[in-house]
């Protein structure tokens, strides 16, 4: 055996460093899952658009308190103007 070309590699156990269950673990956790839902009626096709604006708007406002939390100014513009532009959105769907 040559032991030169031999890699060893070894597992690597990666850890969270954000804590769990904690009021923005939560909102987290069903910002994430609303999200999902407005993507699923997407996919659905255009009789769910009025749920994908819904669940979406919900989701990006829940993931901008999380990124407040965090203050975390990359998240804050995302989800800010991922909200605008889904209350945009919805506001024209209502009229």
């Amino acid at each position: 055996m040559d032991n030169e070309n031999e890699t060893l590699v070894e597992p690597t156990m990666v850890e969270t460093v954000t804590p769990l269950y904690t009021l923005d673990w939560y909102i987290k956790w069903v910002a994430t899952v609303f999200v999902m839902i407005a993507i699923i009626c997407r996919s659905a096709g255009i009789e769910y658009a009025l749920y994908d604006l819904i669940f979406g708007l919900v989701g990006t406002v829940l993931w901008l308190v999380v990124s407040m939390i965090w203050h975390d100014r990359a998240m804050i513009v995302l989800n800010t103007t991922a909200s605008i532009v889904l209350a945009i959105g919805l506001l024209k769907a209502l009229a």
